[in-house]
């Protein structure tokens, strides 16, 4: 299936991309990793129907790089409250 020519597969790679660009135009590193959290995930999925591991490999750890630096802001914001 092709929408504008290009492969449904390639369209998760440009909305990949995408993300993980707009994510470093986030002044508010909060924002920050749940935008590239979100394009890293699109990586994944495209990996994915790549049958690619490197892709796969390399953007799930940025996941959960980013998830562990959430969890330690949320803590770090809920103990000064």
């Amino acid at each position: 299936m092709e929408i504008l020519g290009i492969s449904y597969i390639e369209w998760f790679g440009y909305l990949a991309s995408f993300f993980v660009l707009l994510s470093f135009l986030m002044r508010n590193i909060t924002t920050l990793r749940y935008v590239n959290t979100l394009g890293c995930m699109f990586f994944v999925i495209y990996g994915v129907l790549l049958n690619s591991w490197p892709i796969i490999i390399t953007n799930a750890a940025i996941i959960l790089v980013n998830i562990y630096y959430l969890f330690v802001n949320w803590k770090k914001s809920g103990s000064q409250t």
